[in-house]
């Protein structure tokens, strides 16, 4: 079958094959100019929105949604490897080769005659290997550490990682204790008027409060996810309230707009 055949074929056989061709049609000569246009560094911004609205879907529990925003994730590696393709570097089947010998490599406990049984000594096993693998064994034990990732997250795994050496609080007590200091220490910036140690003392607060996060087995993204979600019907209720009493948000007072918030944070 040719491509252009597979790409007039919702029902060929294989759908990954078509979807290569159908990107790899888009960039052709003759093809569609935006996607033609388009670069690795361009679509940095469509990988990332695409992956959030994963983790969306997923978060709601909303499975129809998942299979959609799944396809537009999947796109955007199809899309990448298709331009590293046509500059020689590699292509999806580079793609899929890598990663595939990479799980079988960093899974010798069921690929290979490893003893790792647990779910602690299979996360200890996949960081060795990762460290020799990448030669990180000579490199600070930090180094390149969810490098990328949104700052709550990387936060987190610097965390993870730190831990697994012995590095953590011996007990949530000392978690709770430690915020509370960052607290007291955000104050005094704030009463000095030192805006740079206050940037500091903040992200210090942040990066604690993470830390209880982690320490309690959740995801500081999902949290602040959460809390979004609920400041965002939040609002929205005290902008319907204010409506139903013949005001807006351009012209309520500050004080009307807060008794507005107390009234329907006692609904919730």
């Amino acid at each position: 079958m040719t491509d252009e055949e597979m790409i007039d074929s919702p029902a060929a056989e294989n759908q990954m094959a078509r979807l290569r061709a159908i990107m790899h049609r888009l960039r052709a000569p003759g093809g569609c100019p935006w996607d033609a246009e388009q670069t690795h560094l361009s679509i940095v911004p469509n990988l990332i929105e695409e992956a959030y609205e994963a983790v969306d879907a997923i978060q709601r529990a909303d499975y129809d949604h998942l299979e959609e925003e799944l396809g537009d994730l999947l796109l955007q590696v199809v899309f990448h490897s298709e331009i590293a393709e046509e500059a020689g570097r590699f292509n999806l089947d580079d793609v899929a080769r890598g990663i595939s010998e990479k799980l079988v490599r960093r899974h010798p406990h069921v690929f290979g005659d490893s003893g790792a049984a647990t779910t602690d000594a299979v996360l200890q096993q996949w960081d060795e290997i990762k460290r020799t693998e990448k030669g990180d064994e000579v490199k600070p034990y930090l180094h390149d550490v969810g490098k990328g990732l949104p700052a709550l997250m990387r936060a987190s795994k610097l965390q993870k990682k730190a831990a697994k050496v012995g590095f953590d609080w011996p007990t949530e007590t000392g978690v709770l204790a430690k915020i509370r200091e960052e607290l007291l220490e955000l104050d005094s910036a704030v009463d000095a008027q030192d805006l740079a140690a206050v940037d500091e003392e903040m992200g210090d607060l942040l990066f604690s409060i993470v830390n209880l996060a982690r320490f309690r087995k959740t995801d500081p993204e999902l949290i602040m996810a959460a809390a979004n979600a609920k400041f965002e019907a939040r609002f929205g209720k005290m902008e319907t309230l204010l409506k139903s009493h013949g005001l807006s948000l351009e012209t309520a007072t500050a004080h009307q707009m807060e008794d507005a918030w107390e009234a329907v944070k006692q609904l919730d």
